[in-house]
């Protein structure tokens, strides 16, 4: 990699960090170009050179956020042995990835009706289809080996990210009381009764 490859690396891992701890800090409302390129020090014409726009510097921070979840939930799977171990893990690694990271959490949660991501649709399934490749894979061998019930992997997908979703997305609101330690207990096996095969599996 060259050199100027290298600052331009740099450049767009600087305004990524920055956009997210402006937007932690500040909200919607706050995050707004002027308020990134005064925290990053980074020049208005460098964010456009290196994003296009604001809306595509905000997709590639939920494609960056979307990515460190998907990694650590892919991480957390490939290092189990059975089905209910690994929907255990994957329940787990969402809840714990909310914790962790809170700011990255709340962004994805918050995006879920933003225009920039209806505008970068097609990159940003591109990178999620890419990201969930190896959590499909580990699904269809649990369905071909009979460990999970048979259902298309978008479905899979929903019964799974459904739940932890609705719980990341309840802890992160001021609107809930919700306790994400009891859903971290709890939702493993509730989420796996409803992928196993049947009562005995």
């Amino acid at each position: 990699m060259s050199p100027k490859q290298q600052r331009g690396e740099a450049t767009v891992d600087l305004v990524l960090t920055t956009a997210l701890r402006v937007y932690a800090a500040h909200g919607q409302q706050g995050f707004t170009v002027g308020s990134v390129t005064a925290a990053s020090g980074v020049s208005l014409g460098s964010l456009y050179h290196h994003f296009g726009s604001f809306d595509g510097l905000a997709a590639a921070l939920y494609t960056r956020c979307m990515g460190e979840l998907f990694d650590a939930m892919t991480a957390a799977v490939t290092r189990t042995r059975t089905a209910r171990t690994g929907v255990h893990a994957l329940v787990r690694s969402y809840l714990e990835f909310t914790r962790e990271h809170r700011d990255a959490a709340l962004f994805l949660h918050a995006s879920a009706y933003s225009g920039y991501l209806a505008a970068h649709a097609e990159e940003i399934s591109a990178a999620k289809e890419a990201k969930l490749a190896a959590i499909g894979a580990w699904t269809r061998r649990q369905v071909l080996k009979g460990e999970i019930v048979p259902l298309p992997g978008p479905l899979v997908e929903v019964l799974v990210m459904g739940p932890v979703g609705e719980a990341a997305r309840r802890w992160l609101s001021s609107t809930y009381a919700f306790d994400l330690d009891e859903a971290e207990r709890l939702l493993p096996d509730a989420v796996w009764r409803t992928l196993r095969p049947g009562p005995d599996a």
